[in-house]
């Protein structure tokens, strides 16, 4: 009899999850449609303000390649919460000489996030995905590196708001990734043991989160900034996106 519920790949529906944690940039959405533009913007707003040319010390310091739009892996921009980028930018404009007071003022009139609505570009249709793991019998929750009220933004634009059961973000209080505490907090908010969560993201970070807090599984996702070989020694299952935790097949197959 065919079921309207959509069927796991095996391992996963072996191991019958009762939460998945994700990670936000490079799992769910596109990493470089939200950050490989912002960088250089930045660089170009800091030197019309100061007059002095930085986007080489800039990208350095951050780990973004301008000659190929690629970013870092274990990078600045792509591991440090907002709160350490805005650092170490201020770190940046302090070596042209400038005084502190002035690397200030100079961030108060150009330093801007990316825009969490109009730059995030769903890895796959995300409801689908994240209802058919829902009809499982899982929960859904996201650990990012990133801050809440944009993350929160996101979520509402693309209408997964009712589909999350709980959010962890960089400026929540807790150490960040690699840290186990971020999924130790979601696990004691929802009681579920981290023997019985899966963990799921694109960098290397996220899945020694995962092995950190005891998590049962983690999963690999190459749509991010990290290759198969960069992930293997900390993720169960690699996966080229999260679109393919849903076997090919679609539904799911049964007899009474």
């Amino acid at each position: 009899m065919l079921s309207t519920t959509p069927k796991l790949i095996p391992k996963l529906a072996d191991f019958a999850p009762t939460l998945i944690i994700f990670d936000k940039d490079g799992t769910l959405i596109d990493f470089h449609a939200m950050w490989s533009g912002w960088i250089p913007e930045l660089a170009r707003q800091l030197e019309a303000a100061i007059d002095c040319p930085i986007a080489g010390q800039l990208f350095e310091a951050m780990g973004f390649d301008p000659a190929t739009g690629q970013i870092v892996p274990a990078g600045e921009l792509a591991v440090t919460p907002m709160a350490g980028l805005r650092s170490l930018t201020i770190d940046v404009l302090r070596t042209t000489g400038i005084s502190v007071q002035a690397a200030e003022a100079v961030m108060a009139a150009v330093w801007h996030t990316p825009d969490p609505v109009a730059l995030a570009r769903p890895l796959t249709d995300l409801t689908a995905l994240f209802s058919a793991l829902r009809s499982h019998g899982a929960k859904i929750a996201i650990a990012t590196s990133d801050d809440h009220a944009p993350t929160e933004a996101m979520l509402a634009k693309l209408g997964l708001v009712p589909l999350v059961d709980s959010l962890i973000c960089a400026d929540d209080g807790l150490p960040i990734k690699p840290a186990p505490d971020m999924i130790l907090a979601i696990c004691t908010t929802l009681n579920i043991p981290p023997a019985k969560t899966v963990m799921i993201g694109d960098n290397v970070p996220d899945l020694q989160m995962g092995r950190a807090a005891g998590a049962g599984l983690t999963i690999g996702v190459l749509s991010g900034l990290c290759s198969a070989a960069e992930l293997a020694d900390y993720a169960d299952i690699l996966l080229s996106s999260v679109g393919e935790l849903i076997a090919e097949d679609g539904a799911d197959y049964h007899s009474d």
